[in-house]
């Protein structure tokens, strides 16, 4: 802008060169993008340190973010309430006969809380403290173990329902609906391939496996589990009819959680339900901090216009769908190693977004894209929130697990290539089912 005292250049420098520094002192992500908002708001004449506060509140005036810390309190519910038992159940009568049993009951188990929860970290947090010394008591390496359990928690933020397809909605206005379903056969997809590793590596190391469950024991199981795998229909297919928007949806999840944690499973108690009440409070509070501070970094990119200044050298290349898509892929999956995939939406979802709609990429696409390559960012050092809470339950730093880490992350990388050049991959179920939600 003409008026403002900074350049894009000279905003820009401060801005990424504060946040990066700050980073490397060791401030929280949340803090740091507040803090390195400051002296572009002293220094601009034009603005003012109240900024920061104003544009926190707008972003917190949001009726989409309500479902945060609902989904939250689902997964909680779930830990507590006894559906995770049925589940893990489940998952044993449909797989553990597999080469790999228990790790293939571990992602599997993931698959099915990806479809309540919507979130990784409280994945991560459960499964490991479920399967980790589990799986080691049973013959498997701990480095495994904790690769296993850290990659298929990133299966809660692609399958819906989904935090961050939440927050990406609210913050670049997308069709959550469409969202939930776009992200059904890429989630599977890289289920599958986890599936598939766990496959290869069980033949390799010879890891042992459980006998093959009779049809009896099959029914059993999914009779006691069907009530909660009912959660994620009732979730998407409301909203998909109307009868309930993405918040309160959310918020079905939770009342139909607790009743069946309460009156169904007659598992939880009231001590429990209020522990779980303050751990979400605990981890909503983190969460929401952070799409604070990170709106008004977002918020002064657009002040000094400093997307447009990045990318019109990129536009000009002459880049097809497929290009802009690896691009995106590429960005997202660099910025995911460092930031918490909330601010990484609000800043660098927003940045790329014109550089999307100029090769004419679709809006559900590109959330998808962006969504799956952040979901890497949750494996990934130095952020790698799942692989730290998995190292963090099996007692190992965290290079212990990064060899078996990294290899598993290739038939991943595999599938998200493969999203990005078929794009139907993840269009062709809200499109059949949701058109309006397209446009």
């Amino acid at each position: 802008m003409n008026t403002a005292v900074l350049s894009s250049g000279s905003a820009a420098m401060v801005l990424f060169g504060g946040f990066f520094l700050l980073l490397i002192l060791r401030v929280p992500v949340a803090f740091a993008l507040g803090l390195c908002s400051l002296p572009v708001l002293i220094i601009e004449p034009r603005l003012s340190p109240m900024v920061l506060f104003n544009e926190m509140f707008k972003s917190y005036n949001s009726f989409i973010l309500l479902a945060v810390p609902f989904f939250l309190l689902t997964a909680n519910l779930m830990n507590v309430g006894g559906i995770t038992d049925r589940l893990m159940r489940l998952s044993r009568a449909m797989v553990g006969h597999f080469p790999g049993g228990l790790a293939q009951i571990n992602v599997l188990l993931s698959v099915f809380f990806a479809g309540i929860s919507g979130s990784s970290t409280a994945d991560a947090a459960s499964q490991g403290k479920l399967f980790i010394e589990a799986q080691v008591k049973e013959g498997y390496d701990l480095s495994f173990s904790i690769a296993i359990t850290a990659v298929s928690a990133v299966l809660a933020v692609i399958i819906p329902p989904s935090i961050l397809m939440v927050v990406w909605g609210g913050v670049i206005s997308t069709s959550i609906g469409a969202m939930y379903l776009a992200g059904i056969v890429p989630g599977l997809l890289i289920g599958l391939a986890q599936m598939a590793t766990v496959h290869a590596y069980a033949k390799k190391r010879n890891y042992p496996v459980y006998p093959r469950s009779n049809l009896n024991e099959f029914f059993k199981a999914a009779a006691v589990s069907i009530p909660a795998l009912m959660t994620p229909v009732i979730i998407v297919g409301g909203i998909l009819l109307g009868w309930f928007t993405a918040t309160e949806s959310a918020a079905v999840a939770v009342i139909y959680a607790s009743i069946l944690s309460l009156f169904f499973y007659r598992e939880l108690s009231p001590r429990q339900l209020f522990d779980a009440v303050v751990e979400t409070g605990k981890l909503a509070a983190v969460a929401l901090f952070c799409v604070g501070t990170a709106s008004v970094f977002g918020w002064l990119l657009a002040y000094y216009q400093i997307p447009k200044a990045l990318l019109s050298n990129v536009e000009n290349i002459g880049l097809g769908v497929t290009g802009v898509g690896l691009l995106i892929a590429f960005a997202f999956l660099v910025v995911g190693c460092f930031l918490d995939a909330i601010p990484a939406i609000i800043i660098v979802g927003t940045t790329l977004q014109p550089l999307a709609e100029s090769v004419g990429m679709h809006p559900v696409h590109f959330a998808i894209v962006g969504i799956v390559s952040l979901a890497f960012g949750l494996i990934t050092p130095p952020y790698g929130m799942c692989l730290m809470i998995s190292c963090a339950v099996a007692k190992v730093p965290l290079r212990y697990a990064l060899k078996d880490t990294m290899i598993m992350l290739i038939p991943m990388l595999v599938v998200l290539i493969a999203v990005i050049i078929f794009p139907q991959l993840a269009l062709f179920l809200p499109s059949q089912f949701s058109p309006d939600m397209m446009k």
